[in-house]
């Protein structure tokens, strides 16, 4: 099984910064199109940010120019950059392969979600 750990949310005011991280056990970011979701209070999950094994990138539009996700596969960890926070950014942040299955090296996986880590924003 590939373990995502995700960590660096918390209460900030608006217009602050967060870094977020996700610590993978495997080389999950060779393999898998990844992807921060955010589910919002009484919403959905929704992702917010996403990057390829090629390394390009995709953001939801209320995101753009304050959100870079990125990937470093010798530390399998990928990061969300979030600055000009917004109280509409407020929610659960899970990373996550961006489709039903994650793979490493050498199999496939069932994805499954983690704890994720909260961020709020306050006006």
């Amino acid at each position: 099984q590939v373990q995502l750990v995700e960590s660096g949310g918390g209460l900030v005011q608006a217009g602050e910064s967060l870094r977020l991280s996700c610590a993978a056990s495997r080389n999950t970011f060779i393999y898998n199109a990844m992807g921060w979701y955010r589910q919002a209070p009484g919403k959905q999950r929704e992702v917010v940010a996403s990057i390829t094994t090629d390394g390009s990138t995709i953001y939801v539009d209320s995101v753009k120019g304050r959100f870079t996700i990125s990937t470093d596969s010798a530390k399998n960890t990928m990061y969300l950059q979030m600055n000009s926070l917004k109280p509409e950014d407020t929610g659960v942040y899970y990373c996550n392969c961006l489709t039903g299955i994650l793979r490493d090296s050498s199999s496939y996986y069932s994805r499954s979600w983690g704890q994720g880590t909260q961020v709020t924003v306050s006006s």
